[in-house]
């Protein structure tokens, strides 16, 4: 139930966002986008600050990337985004090497609303025990930050509640294995980790400071629990 609530906030949101952000001028989108860039960067430096061992963040956010860079999973969301695009008979428009504008919604979104503490707390919470608490609150942030995506990056961050759908998903049908896998300290690693990815997500597709493949970072959030378990082995 937590994730659909999810996805229903989501799509309210989005769908208020394409209706009513056209009516706003564009220096103002932009300046709303730019405000959500900065408090991004703002959520992810503190979810950052939650790491007990900040080399431990390091490693897995370097061994992320380059596994993600040889596996391709940056250009595998931009090539879902297109393809997702395509069905929907959007028009693809070019912006400066980032793809079409819909693309850069699905992946900005998808990895916005995928990453961080209350999407794997309040997903074994939900799993587990039935508790929606966390991923009602989480919903309502969504909500907020897809009204305002919407409104500047267009129609593709709707399409991103199909990532949350198979993630989130994910998470919470294999909520009783990822709770006898999953340490406290694992989960502060891995949400730290996701901080990176996050502030990367504000300096690259939100203020456009410098193009960052966020994308390819994502096996840090596997690798993170896996070093806190060799360094507690060890």
């Amino acid at each position: 139930m937590g994730t659909i609530l999810n996805i229903i906030t989501i799509l309210i949101g989005g769908g208020l966002g394409m209706a009513f952000g056209a009516r706003l001028p564009e220096r103002v989108r932009q300046t709303v986008l730019n405000g959500l860039g900065l408090f991004t960067m703002a959520m992810g430096l503190q979810m950052t600050l939650q790491s007990k061992n900040m080399l431990i963040v390091l490693g897995s956010v370097l061994l992320g990337g380059i596994l993600g860079e040889w596996w391709g999973i940056d250009a595998g969301l931009t090539r879902a985004g297109a393809w997702l695009e395509k069905r929907s008979g959007g028009a693809r428009e070019e912006d400066g090497g980032m793809g079409s504008r819909f693309i850069k919604g699905f992946v900005t979104a998808s990895l916005v609303f995928c990453v961080g503490p209350m999407t794997i707390l309040g997903s074994i919470n939900d799993g587990l025990r039935g508790d929606i608490q966390l991923l009602a609150i989480k919903s309502a942030l969504d909500g907020f930050a897809s009204l305002a995506f919407a409104s500047s990056l267009g129609i593709g961050v709707l399409f991103s509640t199909l990532t949350v759908a198979v993630y989130q998903g994910a998470l919470t049908l294999l909520a009783a294995q990822a709770q006898a896998f999953l340490t406290e300290p694992m989960i502060a690693e891995m949400t730290a980790a996701g901080g990176v990815l996050i502030v990367g997500i504000g300096v690259s597709s939100l203020l456009e400071l410098k193009p960052i493949r966020v994308g390819n970072f994502l096996p840090a959030l596997a690798i993170a629990p896996l070093i806190v378990a060799v360094v507690a082995a060890l």
